[in-house]
């Protein structure tokens, strides 16, 4: 008989554990195969990154080699166009010259000319100045000016001047044009080389471009890649935790409906707006509505732990990293301005530790008004709005986030 009621009690004692122990979802926080895969991504994506900067740096050099030598071939070319303005100046300043030259022997022919008129009337001939006439140039005039001497001083200095002006104004054209061919050529020249180094220089800087393109791509993949396995990694270690700690709470006797204040701090500022600390509420109202299922460790949008759920209505509200992340219930717990029961408003959160104390706070929730919360309780019961003494444990004061 008396085992008989110890079987009885063992059973009852055994059936009230069982109700009041959460059931845990067979894997529902990231597994160490998915964690594992996750690295290997980011490894892959980081592999390509480091190829591809390699790859940038190289062409990066040879671009700045490129730019340095167009400049100089650009330097260059500006020399030549100056060098090519004096020569075109010198050149310009020579056929005035002979110009001016002409003029000045056409002169003197007209002054020969006279001569020989008057020579023939006052009785001479043209014999004496015939060679004159006749010379093929200067030597040719310089080897027969002996037989001008009858024409006078002034006839001997008209042919010299005639002489000289002719030899002055021809050198002086020949060197001008052909110094002005010389520095067309070579500025065409430099023009040539100037084009060659721009064009290989664009043409390296559309690689360089293309090159940083694919880079800004893989850094963004690289991103991607470490944020979905920090997101794996801290998703299973948060789950891990919670999930230690409620178990942990189910199985502790004694626990207070609401726990003593000891004097706890948490930040001094808030960083959210009535309006924000609404919309919170708003959305995680709408997650419980939609029942939504419990999940270790999952923070939205198709399932929720705790802590995920007041990360995922926090951040629906505009709150973001570096001002809001997803953190556990203990943690959220520190973040948070504390408020007194009586001093609750909709959107502040609400803490549940087996022992009183913040680190081993075990579950969270948001605040909806008039003693309710909406909140992820457990896999058992999923998304639920209860009353917020409905779990034992409370902490004596609300998060304002």
């Amino acid at each position: 008989m008396l085992s008989r009621k110890r079987v009885l009690v063992t059973a009852v004692i055994l059936g009230l554990l069982l109700s009041s122990t959460p059931s845990y979802a067979k894997s529902p926080k990231p597994s160490l195969a998915q964690i594992k895969a996750a690295k290997k991504a980011e490894a892959a994506k980081r592999a390509a990154a480091d190829t591809a900067a390699s790859k940038l740096a190289k062409a990066s050099q040879t671009l700045r080699t490129l730019t340095s030598q167009a400049d100089n071939a650009r330097a260059k070319y500006l020399q030549a166009r100056k060098e090519l303005v004096v020569a075109v100046g010198v050149a310009q300043a020579a056929a005035l010259h002979a110009q001016q030259t002409a003029i000045a022997v056409d002169g003197a022919h007209r002054t020969i000319g006279k001569l020989a008129v008057n020579a023939y009337i006052m009785g001479g001939g043209l014999t004496d100045i015939e060679p004159l006439l006749n010379s093929n140039g200067p030597q040719d005039l310089v080897d027969q000016l002996s037989t001008l001497d009858n024409l006078g001083s002034h006839n001997s200095t008209a042919l010299d001047r005639y002489k000289a002006a002719e030899v002055v104004a021809r050198v002086a054209k020949r060197q001008a044009d052909n110094a002005k061919v010389a520095q067309q050529e070579a500025t065409d020249k430099v023009a040539a080389a100037k084009k060659t180094a721009d064009d290989a220089k664009d043409a390296q800087q559309a690689e360089v471009d293309k090159l940083q393109e694919v880079q800004d791509q893989l850094m963004r993949e690289l991103a991607s890649a470490k944020k979905v396995r920090i997101t794996l990694e801290q998703q299973r270690q948060l789950a891990l935790l919670e999930e230690a700690q409620a178990k942990r709470a189910a199985q502790t006797p004694g626990q207070k409906k609401i726990w003593p204040d000891s004097g706890f701090k948490g930040r001094s500022t808030i960083r959210t707006t009535e309006a924000q600390r609404f919309t919170a509420v708003a959305y995680a109202k709408k997650q419980v509505l939609a029942g939504k299922p419990y999940v270790w460790g999952a923070e939205g949008p198709n399932s929720f732990d705790c802590s995920g759920l007041v990360y995922a209505a926090y951040k629906a509200a505009g709150l973001g990293w570096p001002n809001w992340d997803r953190l556990n219930a203990a943690l959220y717990a520190g973040y948070t301005k504390h408020v007194s029961l009586s001093e609750l408003a909709p959107g502040d959160l609400l803490f549940y530790s087996y022992n009183g104390t913040i680190a081993n706070i075990h579950h969270m929730s948001i605040y909806a008004g008039d003693g309710m919360a909406w909140e992820a309780r457990s896999t058992k019961t999923g998304l639920k709005y209860s009353s917020i003494y409905s779990v034992d444990g409370l902490m004596p004061f609300g998060g304002r986030v």
